[in-house]
């Protein structure tokens, strides 16, 4: 009896040929993909579109500063003061979370507006002055309300940078101070000039500036080093909370797409309008050739060394951002 493999003699046996099957991708999760990524693209445009059009608004409310006078000033002022606390709070809302953006609020406009009420109360820290009436809003014991958002509008981007320039917590709390005086070499010399606060002492200042006393400097900066010490506490305990804290619109700072670069382009912008926008503004269309001089070298100092850094790769800038500034 011949069996199977004896009729297979001589011939190998081949298996059977497995036709191949179509594989058809799944329709939801190709969406669901794409509607991912989507997301993702809308958060990274949104971090720096949404600062970035508060910022835009507030350079072209700085440019008509000089256009105007008398009421429209005290106006534009006080829509100047609006625009650089909304930029602030905005981005850090949308970079560092909602809860980070109100601790910073609090602790520096709480802290601003404290120093100047018992300034103007007491002469310390800054010295004896006092604030023009009905010009600037509403004010609390002689000090303008608005006062205390400039104080978060000004010191934001000098904070972001000089986390960017330091290697660690004390010395970015002492460039923080620095630049709050360089800050308000501009700022001081211009209202004063508009009439917005006047100072007791007329003779005890800078050279051009001698009705700007000593003291108001040196209590900017150690107002500036408390606010410093502050927030690098609260910048602390805010990151214990990373990813808890999110935007109405969705803005995440734990959002993977997120780079540090681009995350605090807006306030280094910021930062360089006010200092190199200040000195031209001065000098040319104030009439304020010493606080030109005086403000472009005290907020200088930290804007130099910014210019050279962004002038270094990439890599080595990202990595620095990524571990000082966020």
């Amino acid at each position: 009896m011949n069996g199977p493999a004896e009729a297979m003699t001589g011939q190998q046996a081949k298996a059977p040929v497995v036709p191949p099957v179509a594989v058809t991708p799944d329709p939801g999760a190709t969406s669901a993909a794409q509607t991912e990524a989507l997301g993702t693209a809308v958060r990274r445009t949104a971090r720096f579109l949404v600062p970035a059009a508060c910022a835009v608004l507030l350079v072209l409310a700085q440019i008509s500063y000089p256009l105007t006078s008398g009421t429209g000033r005290d106006r534009v002022t006080v829509v100047v003061v609006l625009l650089s606390a909304g930029t602030a709070l905005v981005h850090a809302t949308a970079t560092r979370g909602l809860r980070f953006a109100l601790g910073f609020a609090v602790i520096v406009s709480g802290l601003g507006l404290l120093a100047e009420i018992v300034g103007t109360a007491t002469g310390l820290p800054f010295g004896c002055y006092a604030y023009a009436t009905d010009r600037l809003g509403p004010a609390l014991s002689g000090v303008p309300l608005v006062v205390a958002l400039a104080w978060t509008g000004g010191l934001y981007p000098v904070w972001v940078v000089a986390g960017l320039l330091a290697r660690g917590p004390a010395r970015r709390i002492g460039l923080t101070a620095i630049g709050a005086v360089g800050w308000d070499l501009f700022l001081d010399p211009q209202m004063v000039a508009d009439g917005q606060w006047t100072w007791c002492a007329t003779d005890a200042g800078l050279p051009g500036l001698a009705h700007i006393p000593y003291t108001n400097y040196l209590g900017w900066f150690g107002v500036a080093l408390v606010m410093g010490a502050l927030l690098t506490v609260w910048d602390r305990r805010t990151a214990a909370y990373a990813g808890l804290d999110t935007l109405s619109a969705g803005l995440d700072r734990t959002d993977p797409g997120s780079d540090p670069e681009t995350d605090v382009l807006v306030p280094v912008a910021v930062f360089l309008w006010t200092w190199l926008g200040s000195a031209l503004a001065h000098a040319v269309f104030l009439g304020l050739p010493y606080s030109a001089c005086y403000g472009g070298i005290g907020l200088g100092l930290l804007g130099v060394p910014l210019l050279l850094r962004y002038r270094r790769p990439h890599e080595k800038r990202g990595l620095r951002a990524g571990r000082t500034a966020r």
